[in-house]
């Protein structure tokens, strides 16, 4: 889905958290490439000096009709929300998705949503995206998630993301040190919840490959809680 006029996800999100942490990659040996029936999944996971685990996965299928994109940093070591950047394009339309999932420890503090918040209402012009129906994570989704779709608009889905997850990094950045095995449990329940009640890239996993692999990529490379 990159072209070499933008930057992909995976790299702005490493380049914004090598300015100010140590980051090693781990080797996840044959699961870093998956590929069956015109599928392909490309994974690398890192591990954030002070802030937690980071995975970056992509997606190709539909003979290059459809390219996803998907990064999920899980913070252990900083009570911050668990954040989920996702950005898609099929059939020529975009879809941005920068979401705050509610795993505290303790309440959040509203100063910390007021410059995610301002970065939302920016491109309030832009459609939302809307996914039809209820779902079990809706009680905890962020209100200053970010969640966008539209053509010809890649541009400011790219600023956008990078601002978005720079005010992420930062304000998590100066919260103070929390309990990492009670973080890590938060962490652990959300992967578990997601592998129970499936979803479109979950139930896609499991179709091609099989309820171990899916259940491995999503708790031990998305989340590092296994």
């Amino acid at each position: 889905m990159n072209s070499c006029k933008y930057q992909s996800l995976g790299e702005m999100v490493l380049e914004r958290l090598e300015k100010d942490h140590k980051v090693e990659r781990n080797d996840i040996g044959t699961d870093a490439l998956l590929k069956k029936n015109g599928f392909k999944f490309t994974t690398e996971t890192y591990e954030i000096e002070n802030i937690g685990h980071l995975c970056t996965l992509r997606m190709s299928g539909m003979l290059g009709l459809m390219h996803m994109e998907t990064v999920v940093l899980s913070t252990v070591y900083k009570d911050s929300p668990l954040i989920n950047l996702d950005r898609v394009m099929a059939m020529g339309k975009e879809t941005m998705l920068a979401e705050l999932y509610d795993n505290m420890l303790t309440p959040l503090p509203k100063a910390y949503t007021e410059k995610l918040d301002a970065i939302k209402e920016k491109d309030g012009d832009l459609a939302e995206y809307v996914s039809g129906g209820e779902h079990w994570y809706d009680p905890i989704l962020l209100p200053c998630s970010y969640r966008k779709t539209g053509k010809k608009v890649a541009a400011r889905f790219e600023e956008a993301a990078k601002n978005y997850f720079d005010a992420y990094v930062s304000q998590t950045d100066e919260l103070s040190p929390c309990d990492k095995n009670a973080k890590t449990a938060k962490v652990r329940d959300f992967a578990e919840k997601l592998i129970s009640n499936g979803g479109p890239a979950v139930n896609q996993v499991k179709k091609l490959f099989g309820d171990e692999v899916a259940r491995r990529l999503i708790l031990k490379h998305m989340y590092g809680v296994e």
